[in-house]
């Protein structure tokens, strides 16, 4: 009879080393005796017995080889491998369990193979960990990429975290470790223990595909039921492109869940997603927005108060709660008719031991190139988008966002850094590309691809970006060489009204083309006007703080100013706390500063930004055209010594346009007159200057047969100061007055 294991491979397994424990460990002919042999790893154990599956007996009583905690024992008289279990006795008592290592390879070879060709589809299915039923047996799968590690093994809360339990099977076809582990269900901890090449034992790797994470300072991976959500959301998901779609009113509320409001009276603690799923969907939804922007969700260290440095790009961060919970918020914003827009940070993921960082001991998610590999100054590292098995993972974990969660949108952080080989680097920090340019060509064919892929996969479904470069045709067909976007934010149309609003108003009307040349390139691409969370940090306070004046002249500029983000064409998006004229920029230690809203002059901010809200999406002339040339025409850009604004909007049917005019002074223009296409009778839609809002209106307005503006008819009208007007065309009389209610 052969010795029941040679010397050196016991070393090997109760140190933690061996490199092939399924090779090993489980059950094996004995050499050439004809007998087979059952080795296995119980550290625990006072007595291992080998019980035959089919009848519950106990087959043999192995030997221990080592007091770590090996046994072994041969089996005379089976030549062939049978299904077995394993019976563990120790001080707790007497307990039967599946061995893992009896059972087969579970990922598919041709799995494997379109994995490593950057083809796999919905590779968070394979790779991760996964509770599954096999051979009868349940327990759960796991499978990670290491192609450069030498061993790989799954510590958990389950094996005590010890890494000589449950080493994995190499699958050479791809690089990728896996093992079942019957009894492990869902919410067991776990983690990789990985050892280098060399052999050097690395610090123990969360999942890069875990599904559900421990909340920071915690760093252990979960295991997440495979129990689908049920969805009641059919009706919004049926519409999806037309609710997102480019003549869509696109009215976006931008948050980030940590602060928008949090509990003081229960130690300042965040709301859940389930208590967000009522508060926030309710605000939302009164407010008359259409859509939520969220800011990164998916797992992020503490350190990180903006959610932007990912650590786990699959997990929805556990701080409001389970993932459930989070498909509970997007459910009920959908049945609320509210749409939910997702940061995704395809570009970076945050630089620390234990993360993604030289996951196997080399660079593997990174570039192999430092200087592609590492930011300079965002302490991040990026991802290797020409690696296969990179775009797969980056790729599909955009898919997982709309697939499992059914969020509308994913927005795009930090375009330029994913663009530019050479951006925030400094000469000397980056290389040119194989045709000398500082274009990053793995980058920009990933992100055609991916929306390719959103489009094809999930039809209605947009995706959104940030791009500052002036980098062409971000929103255009990938097929006429465009990007591929849905929409862009347009960083120019914030930047140059921001600053008119900053300067005096005596002296705006020299600074008159910052707020004109917003239409001059407003179609390039299909823009959203998006006052975001970048405008209202870094030391900028919240937009009330960005106007000029004292306090009644502040707000009276914050409301023009909303007047003119409103009416002008491209998508809305505004910040959470602008919405109520918030004075302090946002503070990741605390919420919103909610008992502002109280202020009357703050709950005139709050009730125009509804008011206008539900004029942006109740007139078509508003949003329909909101990127489209046809949409728009300067009625008068030039009437810089009055800092007066003056246009008409158009839906796709011209009837029914839409006249603004917007007074930038404190000063009251009397008599103004602004040249109109037709005649009749004009209906005031809004009047930032109504009294509900802090001053008066006047209703409606005849056009007469004079013709001002090149245009044959024009309206005359008392200007308030610091007002934007919209006017109505509705025909040749005044509307009935409505009946008095009962």
């Amino acid at each position: 009879m052969p010795p029941l294991a040679e010397a050196g491979e016991i070393a090997a397994v109760v140190s933690g080393e061996h490199r092939d424990p399924f090779a090993f460990l489980g059950m094996h002919a004995l050499g050439n005796s004809g007998a087979l042999v059952v080795r296995a790893f119980a550290p625990d154990a006072d007595r291992v017995e080998v019980i035959d599956a089919a009848d519950g007996k106990t087959v043999v009583t192995l030997d221990r080889l080592d007091d770590a905690g090996l046994f072994a024992g041969p089996i005379r008289g089976r030549k062939r491998p049978f299904a077995y279990r394993l019976r563990i006795v120790d001080t707790g008592g007497c307990r039967d369990v599946d061995d893992a290592y009896r059972f087969a390879p579970v990922v598919s070879a041709k799995d494997l193979t379109r994995f490593a060709e950057g083809a796999l589809s919905k590779s968070y299915d394979v790779l991760g960990a996964h509770p599954k039923t096999v051979d009868g047996t349940k327990g759960t799968v796991f499978a990670v990429w290491a192609p450069h590690a030498s061993r790989v093994a799954v510590v958990g809360d389950f094996n005590g975290w010890d890494g000589r339990c449950h080493g994995m099977r190499r699958r050479h076809e791809a690089g990728v470790w896996e093992i079942f582990i019957p009894g492990v269900g869902a919410g067991a901890l776990y983690k990789f223990q990985v050892r280098a090449g060399s052999g050097a034992l690395l610090a123990d790797r969360p999942d890069p595909y875990a599904m559900a994470a421990e909340v920071s300072p915690g760093s252990a991976s979960i295991v997440r039921s495979r129990t689908p959500y049920r969805w009641l959301d059919k009706a919004w998901m049926s519409r999806l492109a037309e609710k997102n779609g480019r003549s869509a009113p696109i009215s976006i509320y931008q948050v980030h869940l940590a602060l928008w409001r949090r509990k003081p009276e229960e130690n300042n603690r965040y709301l859940t997603y389930a208590e967000l799923a009522d508060e926030l969907v309710s605000y939302a939804t009164w407010m008359g927005f259409t859509h939520v922007n969220l800011l990164p969700i998916a797992d992020y260290p503490s350190e990180d108060p903006w959610g932007f440095r990912t650590t786990r790009p699959y997990a929805p961060t556990g701080r409001f709660g389970p993932a459930e919970d989070f498909a509970l918020f997007v459910d009920r914003c959908h049945q609320a008719g509210l749409g939910v827009f997702l940061d995704w940070v395809p570009a970076r993921f945050f630089e620390t031991s234990g993360s993604l960082t030289a996951y196997d001991g080399e660079p593997l998610f990174e570039h192999s190139d430092p200087q592609r590999a590492r930011h300079p100054r965002w302490g991040t590292l990026e991802y290797d988008l020409g690696r296969h098995e990179v775009a797969n993972f980056v790729r599909d974990n955009a898919l997982y966002w709309l697939e499992r969660f059914h969020v509308d949108g994913l927005r795009v952080d930090a375009l330029p850094a994913m663009l530019y080989l050479d951006y925030d680097r400094a000469p000397g920090e980056w290389t040119a590309n194989e045709h000398g340019g500082n274009e990053n060509l793995e980058a920009i064919a990933f992100l055609r691809h991916v929306n390719e892929v959103i489009r094809e996969r999930h039809p209605g479904a947009t995706t959104l970006t940030e791009d500052a470069s002036g980098w062409p045709m971000v929103t255009r067909d990938t097929r006429a060489g465009g990007l591929g976007f849905g929409f862009k934010w347009n960083g120019g149309w914030v930047w140059d009204t921001l600053r008119f609003m900053g300067w005096r108003p005596i002296h705006r009307k020299y600074y008159h083309n910052e707020l004109t040349n917003g239409p001059v390139f407003a179609f390039q691409e299909d823009f959203v006007l998006a006052l975001s969370h970048k405008d209202a940090s870094c030391g900028m306070g919240g937009l009330i703080a960005r106007m000029h004046g004292d306090h009644w002249q502040r707000f009276a500029n914050l409301r023009v100013y909303l007047g003119l983000l409103y009416t002008q064409p491209g998508k809305k998006h505004l910040f959470m706390g602008d919405e109520f004229a918030q004075w302090d920029e946002w503070n990741p230690e605390t919420s919103l500063d909610w008992h502002v809203a109280n202020d009357p002059s703050n709950q005139g901010i709050q009730q125009l930004v509804r008011d206008l809200n539900l004029l942006y999406r109740s007139v078509p002339a508003l949003h329909e055209r909101d990127c489209d040339a046809e949409g728009f025409e300067w009625i008068d850009a030039n009437d810089a010594d009055q800092s007066i604004v003056s246009f008409l909007r158009y839906g796709h049917d011209r009837r029914g346009f839409a006249v603004v005019i917007c007074n930038f002074t404190p000063v009251v223009r009397n008599d103004y007159r602004a040249g109109v296409p037709e005649p009749g009778y004009y209906e005031e839609l809004l009047n930032s200057d109504a009294e509900k809002y802090g001053g008066g209106n006047y209703g409606g307005l005849t056009a007469v047969h004079d013709s001002v503006h090149g245009r044959p008819y024009s309206l005359s009208l008392r200007v308030p100061p610091f007002v934007t007007v919209v006017l109505r065309h509705v025909g040749d009389a005044p509307p009935p007055e409505p009946a008095p209610e009962e």
